[in-house]
């Protein structure tokens, strides 16, 4: 049947490399250099080659070898398969590769995290970092990662920790919601809340002597989901000002107040204390702490 894989068709493979060597040389001898192996060595190989294929691949010529057409046609073929076998075993078993693991909260990882990795690119090519996103304290232990991003003051038992940002919330909208807002005044507007460790509306208010505000009409479990809704003009929300610096600068989102609630805690890069620092280790923590390019 067309397209049917037939086994008894493909040579060995160390034939194949003696025929690519040959070919591409134009010698037999330097093809036996290449390889490590007799001239005799290489001329057999290519003899059960050609009497496999039941074809000519060279003429043997007084002062050396020439391809036939059949050889010059099928040398692209096995050369390709060849460099293909290469790469994949060198991206594979190659390089060794330290793998180091982040937890770290959705909006975190998406937004403070995975745009400061990319200086790690090129310098640290045998570096394989995983980011993890979590969705509740108890992911941590789920996860067992390397490094966890906590939430906190940094004085957890047992883990070294260095601040990433201390968190401070702003009420914010996009601008299409803002001019749809009754009188222009963006109280008047949805409210959408977040649950989490951030504070909320209630504590906004308190806050800056602020009366409370409407109930808000959607919650949220997430941050990250809060920001699309928001994005999308469902409502003004509490934009963590380090996580929303991009969509400010961009013109995504707009903060609608100087006042803002300063949270106690922040987000913390967190390992274990028994954990030895490698020059790898450093370079992640470094990158983590990073300042990011405003074309990010």
């Amino acid at each position: 049947m067309a397209g049917d894989f037939e086994p008894d068709l493909l040579p060995p493979l160390e034939w194949l490399r003696v025929f690519e060597a040959a070919g591409r040389l134009g010698n037999f001898t330097a093809a036996a250099r290449e390889l490590g192996i007799t001239q005799a060595a290489v001329s057999k190989r290519l003899q059960n080659l050609e009497s496999k294929l039941s074809t000519h691949l060279f003429l043997r010529l007084a002062r050396g070898v020439e391809l036939t057409v059949e050889g010059e046609a099928y040398l692209p073929h096995v050369r390709s398969a060849l460099d293909a076998m290469r790469r994949g075993t060198s991206d594979l078993f190659g390089t060794p590769r330290t793998k180091v693991s982040i937890a770290a909260p959705a909006s975190v990882a998406a937004l403070w995290i995975a745009p400061r990795l990319r200086a790690l690119s090129g310098t640290y090519t045998a570096l394989q970092v995983s980011v993890h996103a979590i969705h509740r304290p108890s992911d941590f232990e789920a996860i067992q990662a390397d490094y966890e991003v906590r939430f906190g003051r940094g004085d957890w038992p047992e883990r070294e920790s260095v601040e990433l940002y201390q968190e401070s919330l702003v009420p914010s909208c996009t601008t299409a919601l803002l001019e749809s807002a009754p009188g222009g005044d963006w109280k008047e507007l949805p409210m959408i809340a977040v649950s989490g460790p951030r504070g909320g509306w209630r504590e906004w208010s308190a806050a800056n002597a602020e009366p409370m505000l409407k109930q808000p009409v959607l919650r949220f479990d997430s941050w990250i989901a809060a920001q699309h809704a928001a994005f999308g003009d469902a409502g003004v929300f509490l934009a963590s000002v380090p996580l929303a610096e991009s969509a400010f600068r961009l013109g995504s989102l707009v903060p609608l107040t100087d006042k803002r609630l300063n949270m106690n805690g922040g987000y913390w890069l967190t390992w274990p204390r028994e954990r030895t620092l490698q020059s790898d280790d450093e370079a992640v923590i470094s990158a983590c702490m990073s300042e990011v390019s405003g074309d990010t």
